[in-house]
């Protein structure tokens, strides 16, 4: 792998997404890290994705999809064996609703050997989450594996809390995501995760748990009251942004994203988190995790007030 701004580690997930009122699932692209890696490229940072696929439609989609993205993918491996993890979106009064086929997935198979050792140590941020983790015990060893690797060398850990109780149990999420995240110097909450990970109600009493364990930056997202981007030194809450929302599907991956990429290029968490807060929302305009993941010329011309479609059209 080339010297990279992010390498992500994850499980990717093809998507199959039902519009409100349609009957017809449309195909799309999903997976936390993933959905975070094409969002960071479209701002404009250098990425690269470590995971595996099947050796079938929707792992060759994901290929596809990540070269157009300019993602790297020199370390996705290719399993004769085992599949592409699925899941399906569906949408009505109370939001949307994911069902997943995803046990047994090439990418739950990955193993601390599977680790790109020296791209890991040549690149300035290693991204994973609780989700990466939780997909099986060999990619939690995996993750951990990567991490510290990054640690050695100086490398930036950002770590993406993303609880997903459907996959392991509250206590096991707990002990896991929290040693994961004494590794970190950026941790990326949601407060309805955090509220379950720690037993606090509150925005800086959560930041304040965090910032303990080991993290320099915590960027807690708030859903319609914004974010909470926190230091040792200094928190600023940034206010949501008003948004035509259609599919809130992967908002949370568009925030890490656009965060970490900003965060490269300022070295600022409290810009980055303005930067990230009006990404998120433009992201929610649209279908799907992917397809309306803006890019950096329509996220700046939003913050300038203008307004610009996700592909970088004037309006």
């Amino acid at each position: 792998m080339p010297s990279l701004d992010i390498i992500a580690i994850g499980e990717p997930l093809f998507e199959l997404n039902r519009a409100r009122g349609e009957t017809v699932f449309r195909p799309g692209y999903g997976g936390d890290t993933s959905n975070m890696a094409v969002a960071a490229a479209r701002q404009g940072a250098k990425v690269g994705y470590v995971t595996a696929v099947g050796t079938d439609q929707f792992g060759e989609a994901f290929l596809d999809l990540w070269r157009a993205e300019g993602v790297d993918v020199n370390a996705v491996k290719k399993s004769p064996v085992a599949h592409t993890g699925l899941y399906f979106v569906t949408h009505g009064a109370e939001g949307h609703t994911f069902s997943y086929m995803r046990a047994g997935s090439a990418a739950s198979r990955i193993t601390p050997e599977d680790m790109p050792v020296d791209a890991i140590k040549a690149a300035r941020i290693v991204h994973a989450s609780g989700i990466s983790q939780a997909i099986s015990s060999s990619a939690s060893d995996a993750v951990f594996h990567a991490l510290r690797t990054a640690r050695s060398a100086n490398v930036t850990v950002s770590f993406d809390t993303n609880l997903r109780l459907r996959l392991w149990p509250l206590d096991r999420a707990r002990a896991v995501i929290h040693a994961a995240a004494g590794l970190a110097d950026i941790l990326r909450p949601s407060f309805d995760d955090a509220r379950q990970l720690t037993g606090l109600d509150d925005a800086d009493r959560i930041a304040d748990f965090y910032l303990s364990v080991g993290p320099k930056i915590v960027a807690l997202t708030l859903g319609a009251e914004g974010a909470l981007i926190a230091t040792r030194e200094k928190r600023v809450r940034v206010p949501a942004r008003a948004a035509k929302i259609v599919d809130a599907t992967g908002a949370g991956d568009m925030f890490t994203g656009a965060f970490l990429a900003e965060y490269l290029r300022t070295g600022d968490p409290f810009a980055a988190g303005r930067y990230a807060n009006v990404a998120a929302a433009l992201s929610t305009e649209g279908y799907g995790a992917v397809a309306p993941m803006p890019k950096r010329t329509a996220v700046e011309s939003a913050m300038m007030g203008r307004v610009i479609s996700a592909t970088g059209a004037m309006h």
